[in-house]
């Protein structure tokens, strides 16, 4: 396969609702999309990256020039092209991993539409559907939070994550668990929020029986979580401090995790995120799927990792809903809590040309 071009596109999707986390609030989402193109056909790839760098390094204005002037003229060059010759092929660019993460996927889905074979059945699926949880925000207050939860509940999530930050912790997981009891499956996220100094507080989230406290302390601070989670009873899962194989295992082998959120846009793509999932299989860690505010296209492929054996935990692969009123791809509906797993070759989905035409902002052609 010989990669003849690859055409940007910046989109704008307004949200349900804004979005709040430790470190800001959205109420729309800036979204880079690829379109990898070759002589036997195409295929999609989204970037993760957010508009500025808040959760990551990378931000989408860097990752737009680091595939314009880098990444993509590097696979133009190279001739004859498979999706497991990317990461090689990119390698001696350090970092990057969004912008990487993003171009892979677009040349696996364009290699898999081309062979007929769908994402899951190339990861190794081995379900049809998948389990949901969902992601709430901070709220403004803890009524507006009971209230929230209960709607996702009725909807029919499994499993119910909360935002975090010093000052809006205990006392919203508090209220969720006495008006929706012990048996719901409740988890929190900090998203780097909290220091070693904040033990005590975090302790007082141990009764609460949550199944994960999320990347509580800096990403870098591997020997912080190893240290922290000889105060916890409550699991600490890793998601920043991630970002390949080598990095779960080294984690792992310390101590600074018992759970692992797997994203592949930030382990460098979905490649590297099977091999993620493998080295905390071997290791009896269970995995499950983050997710980045996706569209239709990155919550396909998602739902596809999801779909391997590892993940025995519900990610956050919710439905289009959740975040979107009308996504660029046909929506993905929850049934009894859990979205299928696409089958059809590539992703499975495609975008629609007038949804994407509204939404997006600016495009540039790369060959």
């Amino acid at each position: 396969m010989k990669l003849t071009g690859v055409e940007l596109l910046r989109v704008r999707m307004p949200l349900v609702a804004p979005f709040r986390t430790s470190f800001g609030t959205q109420a729309d989402r800036e979204l880079l999309l690829l379109r990898a193109v070759t002589a036997e056909g195409e295929g999609w790839g989204e970037c993760g990256a957010m508009a500025g760098p808040l959760y990551s390094s990378e931000y989408i204005d860097g990752v737009e020039h680091v595939l314009q002037a880098f990444l993509v003229p590097a696979l133009l060059a190279a001739g004859d092209l498979t999706a497991y010759r990317v990461a090689p092929l990119l390698a001696k660019f350090k970092g990057h991993r969004m912008a990487k993460a993003a171009l892979e996927m677009a040349v696996l889905d364009a290699e898999l539409r081309t062979r007929g074979m769908s994402f899951g059945a190339a990861l190794g699926s081995t379900t049809d559907t998948v389990p949901c949880g969902v992601s709430v925000g901070i709220m403004d207050s803890i009524p507006q939070l009971l209230d929230v939860v209960g709607g996702y509940l009725d909807a029919g999530y499994l499993r119910i994550k909360l935002k975090i930050e010093p000052g809006w912790d205990v006392e919203p997981v508090r209220a969720v668990r006495e008006r929706f009891g012990d048996d719901i499956l409740l988890q929190v996220d900090a998203n780097t929020a909290y220091t070693l100094s904040d033990v005590p507080q975090l302790q007082r989230l141990d009764p609460f029986g949550l199944l994960l406290i999320e990347q509580p302390l800096e990403e870098e601070d591997v020997l912080g979580h190893a240290e922290l989670a000889n105060h916890l009873r409550t699991p600490i899962c890793l998601d920043e401090t991630v970002v390949s194989a080598a990095s779960a295992a080294a984690a792992i082998r310390l101590g600074a995790c018992r759970i692992v959120n797997i994203k592949p846009s930030r382990v460098g793509g979905y490649l590297e995120a099977r091999r993620v999932h493998d080295v905390c299989a071997a290791h009896g860690i269970p995995v499950w799927c983050g997710g980045m505010l996706e569209t239709g296209l990155g919550r396909a492929a998602n739902v596809a990792l999801a779909s391997l054996p590892g993940f025995t935990l519900p990610g956050d692969t919710s439905a289009s809903d959740r975040f979107y009123r009308t996504d660029i791809t046909e929506p993905f509906v929850l049934e009894a809590g859990r979205l299928p797993v696409p089958s059809g070759p590539g992703l499975g989905v495609t975008p629609i040309p007038g949804r994407l035409a509204e939404v997006t902002t600016a495009k540039s052609w790369l060959a």
